[in-house]
């Protein structure tokens, strides 16, 4: 084994703590990494503090990891060392069932393997990458375009590819109305990917707070959803609307601003479920609709169209000795809009 320095929570209300944790030896098809920056996605702190039920102590969250390459095993042909490369939500997957041959491991039907808090053949969990350093199959590494800052980039791992995917499922482009809902972590990097693919984009956010941020990164128009006309006005506006918050919305109003054959895209996961009208799906014909993240290959894809158009996360970067402060104002909505933990202060 290797080891490697982290930071860790043993139980859902503990604060992070600096530990040694062990890195499996370098496999014939393995990259080692020695991690440069890793971000902080809200999913971290759902699973730290086990709100999702099922975490395994201690745990190393962390699925948003850049850094370069330090070695590569007898088999690898993809990767050199010194490398600028990346690793996103899963580490794994079986490789055979229909949604792994089709590039969509996230949907692998025996299930993706997780970058953290995902079981191994040893009943251990995967360990994330609040760490220095990670080994990750070749298959489940990405390349870091020379155009995207290693930075700006880790948070692409997840909430650019959140993004990326449903809007190119659901054909974002010109001549397309898409609303975000929320701009936040997620909201912000979709609102740029959304511009840059050529719709007009609109933000629904709770409030007008962040109208001239959103303006700036290629919104169109900014509407806030306390505001009762904002509803009115939209109504039947939207080809597609992604709800990128975590907290259980009024679904049924968001829908009424959907277009005919209009979908409504789940990306933020509330804590209870969804109630909608039946009749507010029937009407215009609407859809519901869920996204998880996308497979490596749209991933790859997703990464090479930031670098190629200039997109990178708004962030914030945070020694690791700041983890729990940054999960408070992450919770408080007090960033603008990513924090990245600068993995040389671990």
């Amino acid at each position: 084994m290797v080891t490697a320095a982290a930071y860790a929570v043993s139980a859902p209300d503990a604060t992070f703590e600096k530990v040694t944790i062990d890195r499996r030896e370098l496999g014939p098809t393995d990259v080692a990494i020695d991690i440069k920056f890793a971000g902080i996605c809200h999913s971290d702190i759902h699973t730290a503090r086990n709100e999702w039920k099922g975490t395994q102590y201690p745990c190393v969250p962390g699925h948003e990891i850049v850094g370069l390459v330090s070695d590569v095993g007898s088999e690898v042909t993809k990767f050199k060392r010194g490398d600028r490369v990346g690793v996103g939500c899963f580490v794994d997957s079986c490789g055979v069932c229909e949604s792994c041959v089709a590039g969509e491991e996230q949907y692998c039907i025996k299930g993706v393997v997780a970058t953290y808090n995902s079981p191994l053949p040893d009943g251990s969990p995967t360990l994330g990458g609040y760490s220095t350093h990670v080994v990750v199959t070749e298959g489940f590494v990405l390349s870091i375009p020379d155009g995207l800052d290693l930075d700006v980039a880790a948070p692409l791992l997840c909430a650019g590819i959140t993004l990326y995917s449903p809007l190119k499922h659901w054909g974002a482009g010109p001549g397309k109305q898409v609303a975000i809902i929320g701009m936040g972590g997620l909201g912000h990097v979709g609102v740029k990917i959304a511009n840059a693919l050529g719709a007009e984009v609109t933000v629904l956010s709770q409030s007008l707070s962040k109208e001239e941020d959103g303006k700036r990164l290629g919104a169109h128009h900014y509407y806030a959803t306390s505001d009762r006309n904002t509803f009115k006005e939209l109504k039947n506006r939207f080809d597609l609307i992604l709800n990128t918050v975590s907290v259980n919305l009024n679904i049924d109003s968001y829908l009424r601003l959907l277009a005919v054959n209009g979908t409504l895209v789940e990306l933020g996961l509330p804590e209870n479920p969804i109630e909608v009208r039946a009749s507010f799906l029937a009407a215009n014909r609407r859809s519901l609709a869920g996204s998880m993240v996308g497979g490596i290959a749209q991933t790859q894809e997703m990464l090479d169209f930031c670098a190629e158009h200039g997109i990178g996360a708004e962030i914030e970067v945070i020694a690791a000795d700041k983890i729990d402060e940054a999960y408070e104002r992450v919770l408080a909505s007090n960033v603008r809009y990513r924090f990245v933990i600068d993995a040389a202060t671990m």
